[in-house]
């Protein structure tokens, strides 16, 4: 299967709108979706935090890439242990962590116009996070176990959690470049018709966007555990709630059916985190090369 850019991406990622809507509707006042953490513990404690902090219940459901920067045994298992106390749907960094060590593929099908030493840099990240997550069975059984999407009901609103788009694990279509786009546009109101959801949260393209159409929402937080908005160096996640945030400003905001759909920044300890990124990743490494510069200046 080719995604919409071109590049491969594995048969078994794909379900379509139609399996969205067969699924059981989870009901919750407050909905937080953490798309890319990426194994930041900073980004995991500020969002516990933020949600300890809501005078409500909170559902935490993290859509997928919770693992990435993560590469050493007790980091690896923190992160997971954290993160599957919750609901959680799978990303492609955790659908391939089981894949032979042979087979070097983050299973991220980027498109055509990634540069391929970008996508090299990337399977050489998750070989390394994959010879950890080996070391940890009972783990990677756990993570097996978890579904690729999940819907939930906020008062009148009905959502869809995904990591990539409607389609796919590792589908592009809610990426914002495509937002623009007409025929997306038109694409975009079948699958909230199929899948029986006003909103889709998703992340996968690290690429934030909010995009509030008639047919429905597209909510799609870039990445909670990296900065997600240009020159700003927190993170981003999607909550959905009955009542708005109170704690500061969203970075963006709606009201759809009575239920405020917002994004939030993640402000994680930013100089803890580049130093303890510099310790996993130091200077020359594949994931120093790719991502420092965006998590010291921003997206």
């Amino acid at each position: 299967m080719l995604n919409s850019a071109g590049r491969s991406c594995p048969i078994r990622y794909r379900y379509g709108a139609h399996a969205l809507a067969q699924t059981p509707l989870d009901h919750c006042e407050t909905l937080y979706v953490i798309g890319g953490l990426y194994g930041n513990p900073l980004a995991l404690r500020e969002v516990l935090r933020m949600a300890q902090a809501e005078p409500g219940p909170v559902r935490l459901c993290f859509n997928g890439d919770f693992n990435w920067f993560n590469t050493n045994d007790d980091a690896f298992a923190a992160i997971n242990a954290a993160v599957l106390a919750h609901d959680c749907v799978l990303g492609n960094v955790e659908a391939e962590l089981g894949e032979p060590l042979d087979a070097p593929d983050c299973g991220c099908a980027y498109p055509e116009h990634v540069d391929q030493a970008v996508v090299d840099r990337s399977n050489l990240i998750h070989t390394a996070l994959k010879r950890v997550a080996q070391r940890h069975p009972d783990w990677l059984a756990r993570l097996n176990q978890q579904p690729f999407y999940r819907r939930y009901q906020v008062g009148k609103l009905r959502v869809g959690v995904v990591h990539g788009d409607s389609e796919s694990l590792a589908g592009w279509r809610f990426d914002p470049s495509h937002f623009d786009d007409p025929r997306e546009a038109l694409w975009r109101a079948t699958q909230f018709m199929t899948a029986r959801v006003q909103v889709f949260a998703s992340s996968h393209t690290c690429t934030a966007g909010f995009l509030n159409e008639p047919a429905g929402l597209i909510s799609n937080n870039g990445a909670a555990g990296m900065p997600s908005v240009p020159g700003q160096t927190a993170g981003m996640i999607t909550r959905i709630g009955l009542a708005p945030w109170a704690e500061g400003a969203a970075v963006a905001r709606v009201r759809r059916e009575g239920v405020w759909c917002e994004q939030l920044p993640v402000a994680y300890d930013q100089a803890q985190w580049v130093s303890l990124f510099e310790r996993w990743w130091p200077a020359g490494s594949a994931a120093h090369e790719s991502y420092f510069r965006r998590i010291t200046e921003g997206a």
